[in-house]
């Protein structure tokens, strides 16, 4: 079962400043290196909700920096940053079935099987939402190829 959680709409959620890399295996802002734009990954469990993280709190973990809005959720992330952290390194999971690797924007998220996903357009977190296996598949079959690609 999908759960698409979001937030109250008294909470605005900023664009993110500058353009994501694409040439990473996780998707990360170039020009200072966070992950997701900054936001915590772990408040989307625990707060339904994408928020910003903290410089106080950061990690580093898959060439990343990682924050957090507080040491709780980033010594969760640290135990577990394949639980935590998006799959497919932030990138959207319905462009990587098509073979393609578009960066998902924290603003368009949705949590499947406890793992959370990032969407480049609201459109295709919604088309995932409503039938997530056959994207799914092809993502998780052609992940390794575009990974590999990435890290070159």
């Amino acid at each position: 079962m999908i759960v698409l959680l979001a937030c109250l709409a008294t909470q605005g959620i900023s664009a993110v400043a500058a353009q994501a890399a694409t040439t990473e295996r996780v998707v990360l802002n170039r020009f200072t290196g966070l992950a997701i734009g900054g936001y915590d990954p772990v408040a989307y469990f625990v707060d339904a909700c994408p928020e910003i993280g903290q410089e106080d709190f950061e990690a580093s973990e898959a060439g990343a920096v990682w924050r957090f809005r507080n040491e709780g959720n980033r010594m969760s992330f640290v135990a577990h940053p394949d639980i935590y952290g998006p799959q497919f390194g932030g990138y959207d999971p319905v462009d990587l079935a098509r073979g393609v690797t578009v960066a998902g924007s924290p603003r368009f998220w949705l949590i499947s099987r406890q793992r959370l996903y990032l969407f480049g357009r609201e459109q295709s977190r919604d088309a995932f939402a409503a039938d997530p296996e056959p994207f799914l598949r092809q993502a998780t079959q052609r992940w390794p190829v575009l990974e590999q690609d990435l890290a070159q």
